[in-house]
């Protein structure tokens, strides 16, 4: 089993790659023989997505070949990012893009090729969670729906709000929050055990294979459209 998780925190230290990294050790307590890879985007050369890229077979210069095998070869994937002006940093949405290259079917782009890829989001914010709450969760949505029409499948979403030591001023926090990192690290044994299930049996509890099976009937009833 293993899991890739992506940082987009640009910060040293990084509330973001903190959350990160207590959500991988539930991880690694509910599947200690779990493979996790973590990189951080801020350590990544990749270049603007352009159409010349819409190839599955990846031919770069940049670091965006080694991500796709990372990615192929990954049972599960998990996003850490802070929340910039109501969405994520650039480079994720760069990496989002160029992974329609091999997410995507190459004769209609349409198709989502992951193979139900279990999905885990870590979001960080300085605004409170009732603005997550109200409005935030949707001005990130187009992350985890990006990921949804790839053919992943969206295992949950958390949001540590306020991550300022002050108001007005940015800096690493949440490691000063026991109540947060033991929230994010049981959630990290949840999804460690269903991507341990889901490896072992292609089966996600029945609340996720709704969901899943509801998305793809309303794929089918736009594509009749469009």
């Amino acid at each position: 089993m293993k899991i890739l998780a992506l940082v987009a925190g640009t910060n040293d230290p990084s509330n973001a790659d903190v959350l990160c990294d207590a959500f991988l050790k539930g991880v690694k307590e509910a599947v200690p023989q779990a493979e996790i890879v973590k990189l951080r985007l801020k350590d990544l050369t990749i270049k603007h997505f352009a159409l010349e890229d819409y190839h599955p077979q990846c031919t770069s210069e940049d670091d965006f070949c080694r991500l796709q095998e990372h990615m192929e070869s990954a049972d599960a994937l998990v996003f850490a990012t802070p929340v910039w002006n109501f969405s994520v940093p650039g480079h994720l949405k760069n990496v989002i893009d160029r992974m329609g290259a091999f997410c995507l079917d190459e004769e209609t782009r349409t198709k989502g090729q992951l193979p139900g890829t279990p999905a885990y989001f870590l979001y960080t914010g300085g605004a409170p969670v009732a603005a997550w709450k109200g409005l935030m969760r949707f001005t990130t949505s187009h992350l985890p729906e990006s990921i949804r029409y790839y053919g992943g499948t969206i295992i949950g979403k958390d949001f540590e709000g306020k991550c300022q030591p002050k108001r007005g001023t940015f800096a690493l926090i949440v490691d000063q929050r026991p109540a947060s990192l033991a929230r994010v690290e049981a959630k990290g044994k949840s999804f460690g055990r269903i991507v341990d299930r889901y490896v072992q049996t292609k089966i996600f509890p029945l609340h996720f294979r709704i969901i899943n099976r509801t998305y793809k009937i309303g794929q089918k009833i736009v594509a009749k459209f469009f």
